[in-house]
């Protein structure tokens, strides 16, 4: 973050496309809007972009008082989901003689366009507004470029026939971008996939994330694209298999099937609360077991065979998938700390609506644990191949 000396200088240069003034502390829309600019990085300066609150347009330091619940207010913007994919930016309070001046200071993204609410907002110049079809392109063309994760990578091989176009405009397309976007919107499908991660533009092919999530044919190209469902009549492996079952195909399809499917092997028992009195309680509360899911199938690592495994047996649910924690998560910080091996995969989810807000499904999984009267799970997540949730029945 810059110093009390660096603040100065940007306070005093002419607004530009890396620096935006206000004396606003609660607008959302003009702070989101403006963190989504700077992380697209339009211009390709490759350094932050800073929001100086508390400054006016004439470079003037306002005299207002920023409180701690500001902060944490502005922070809060980063995992509430509605910028997309999750924005990199720090937050730092200067109290100087004529009053505090907040700063943000917001990195570039690796994994751009970035939108707020289905919109792509950029600066240019002074001018904050939102990206045309150019834009959008030179900002897809950085992302194909910057690609460091294996869902971005694209499949060479792949092409536009093995991308089931249809699941993408109806399923996902009206829930990723804004609706007055997609009615002026009459782009080629090839260029709407890129905007979002799903096509490479310049290897005219799709990214791994477009094959998982809208291929019919995805194991073809990821052969571990798939989970394993077994239910065993006991408490080990060693158990008769009383039913097995295999979800594969498009993950958007995929994870619809789920939903139907935890409602139905999620067995309900009557509970005596006392003398006179039962309640029926499930084994397991089904949101939690959807938590955990969605936690391995976002998390899995795509370049390993194996599936992400979904074991039940009499006593408990094993939820496992091929690789550990990932980035700045580590044992120690598991789960408060959250990092994504698939950012692609992770934005497409939360624009479908199976997650609410980042770095909080594991915790919400264990609260709801709890209040049904099950153990909390243990979780094995200090191996480098695999990640393993066991899940306890009440």
């Amino acid at each position: 973050m810059i110093n009390e000396t660096q603040l100065r200088a940007l306070i005093s240069d002419i607004e530009s496309d890396r620096i935006e003034r206000t004396i606003s502390l609660d607008k959302v829309d003009k702070f989101c809007e403006a963190i989504c600019a700077f992380s697209n990085d339009l211009s390709n300066h490759n350094e932050p972009g800073y929001l100086l609150i508390g400054v006016h347009d004439n470079g003037t330091v306002a005299g207002m008082k920023i409180e701690d619940r500001d902060l944490q207010r502005w922070g809060s913007y980063r995992s509430d989901g509605n910028i997309l994919p999750v924005p990199s930016y720090d937050i730092k309070k200067f109290t100087l003689a004529e009053g505090d001046v907040g700063v943000l200071e917001v990195f570039p993204s690796i994994s751009p366009p970035v939108k707020y609410r289905g919109r792509i907002w950029i600066r240019i110049g002074p001018r904050r507004g939102i990206a045309n079809e150019g834009d959008e392109r030179r900002l897809s063309e950085k992302r194909a470029s910057l690609a460091k994760t294996f869902d971005g990578l694209p499949c060479l091989g792949s092409s536009i026939k093995d991308i089931d176009t249809d699941v993408f405009k109806i399923s996902y397309l009206p829930q990723a971008v804004a609706r007055e976007i997609l009615e002026e919107n009459h782009r080629d499908p090839k260029i709407q996939l890129s905007s979002l991660g799903f096509f490479d533009l310049a290897k005219d092919c799709a990214t791994y994330a477009g094959l998982i999530l809208f291929s019919n044919n995805v194991e073809f190209f990821v052969p571990g694209a798939y989970i394993q469902y077994v239910r065993f009549n006991g408490k080990g492996l060693e158990d008769d298999i009383l039913l097995e079952k295999k979800f594969s195909g498009d993950l958007v399809s995929v994870l619809a099937q789920l939903d139907d499917f935890l409602k139905i092997i999620i067995r309900e028992r009557s509970v005596p609360v006392s003398d006179l009195r039962e309640e029926v309680k499930a084994d397991y509360p089904v949101p939690a077991i959807r938590e955990l899911l969605l936690n391995s199938i976002m998390h899995k690592d795509y370049q390993s065979n194996a599936p992400v495994r979904f074991y039940h047996f009499d006593d408990r649910i094993e939820i496992q998938n091929p690789g550990g924690l990932y980035g700045t998560a580590t044992p120690d910080n598991f789960p408060n700390q959250n990092d994504y091996r698939n950012p692609i995969l992770a934005e497409a989810l939360k624009n479908l609506g199976y997650v609410n807000r980042f770095s909080r499904g594991v915790i919400r999984a264990i609260s709801q644990l709890q209040k049904n009267g099950n153990p909390d799970p243990h979780f094995i997540k200090n191996e480098h191949n695999y990640f393993l949730a066991t899940i306890y029945n009440f």
